[in-house]
């Protein structure tokens, strides 16, 4: 049986082993050299294109110096690295399952998001997040670490080559008065304005709309420029990746047909400011 291409694991994989060489200033060339590989061969395995070996990962750590933890989150990577689809369990927004998303977030050139029930997290303000992440057994050092990681994320949107971006909003997510009133207007007022750059589609799915796909959870759906696309679904203490080609166009008909019942861009943008009016803010 055919190894699958650049599987979910794979591509996190390469994508943490990227990000500590470059922490390390070292370029692909000088590292390739350093443990005796070609450097095409490492380039692949930063992209997930293709799967080093246990020892091979272990090598690539030893020369960057890698921290503990990380190391064992990279090595449990690379000894799964070839199934085709990923649950990993995660505590919500706080621990390795957001540091695997933003990976991917960065790679893609494409991604539908749709949340239900929440502001998404690349457009979340501060306050919202942290306001968010209080409901949940987190110390104060680390709701300000994840709070400032998110306002890094947005930098997908602002880059040289920025994300194209398509967001759905379920109505609910507008009316959950999340840290209060102020902050919900703060939030709406952030998401209104984020929804005028060129590559950011927002549309708003009102709570009438009936029967479709996404009431049954989130999903976002990430396109690469040369690898295949995969699903993220978030669940409350895990996060599951799926990269079946039939599963992906499963998913890809559902955005579809959910973008077709919610409010256009214009609609949506003017249903915002009713929620911030009915919060006693200022549109």
């Amino acid at each position: 049986m055919a190894t699958p291409f650049a599987t979910p694991r794979a591509r996190a994989l390469g994508f943490g082993l990227r990000t500590c060489r470059e922490a390390r200033n070292l370029g692909v060339r000088q590292l390739a050299r350093k443990i005796g590989v070609h450097a095409q061969e490492l380039s692949n395995w930063e992209y997930g294109k293709r799967i080093p070996k246990i020892e091979q990962v272990a090598l690539l750590m030893g020369a960057l110096v890698v921290e503990p933890e990380e190391r064992k989150r990279l090595l449990e990577l690379a000894r799964f690295a070839h199934e085709p689809s990923w649950l990993e369990k995660a505590v919500p927004g706080v621990a390795s399952g957001a540091v695997t998303f933003a990976e991917h977030e960065r790679e893609a050139t494409e991604l539908f998001d749709w949340e239900p029930a929440l502001i998404p997290g690349l457009l979340q303000t501060p306050d919202y997040c942290r306001a968010l992440l209080s409901t949940w057994e987190v110390s104060p050092d680390r709701i300000e670490k994840v709070a400032q990681a998110r306002i890094a994320r947005r930098q997908v949107l602002t880059r040289y080559r920025p994300l194209d971006y398509h967001v759905l909003v379920g109505e609910s997510a507008l009316r959950s008065e999340i840290g209060g009133e102020q902050v919900m207007v703060e939030q709406l007022r952030y998401l209104r304005e984020a929804s005028v750059r060129r590559n950011v589609r927002l549309q708003v799915l009102p709570d009438r709309a009936g029967l479709h796909a996404g009431l049954f959870s989130n999903f976002a759906l990430l396109d690469f420029p040369t690898l295949p696309p995969i699903v993220f679904i978030e669940l409350f203490q895990a996060s599951a990746y799926l990269y079946d080609a039939d599963q992906v166009a499963g998913y890809r008909a559902a955005a579809k047909n959910m973008a077709a019942l919610a409010m256009d861009e214009w609609e949506s943008g003017e249903f915002i400011g009713e929620v911030i009016a009915e919060l006693g803010g200022k549109a």
